[in-house]
């Protein structure tokens, strides 16, 4: 299921990510839900994808 806003987003996203990393998450889950056509898959891909732009140190994400 694709998330239309960032608001949609699982809980677990909302609270650990800054905004900015939530939005990269957001397109790249949906990208990816569209193209595999599967959940599992959509959300590893898109941590993946805020991971290629934000480190996590000590228990914040921050901008590499």
């Amino acid at each position: 299921m694709p998330y239309r806003n960032i608001k949609n987003l699982p809980e677990s996203v909302r609270k650990n990510l800054p905004k900015h990393a939530q939005e990269i998450y957001r397109e790249a889950f949906n990208n990816a839900d569209r193209q595999y056509k599967n959940e599992v898959t959509a959300h590893k891909v898109a941590w993946s994808a805020v991971k290629k732009e934000y480190v996590k140190k000590d228990d914040k994400w921050v901008k590499k």
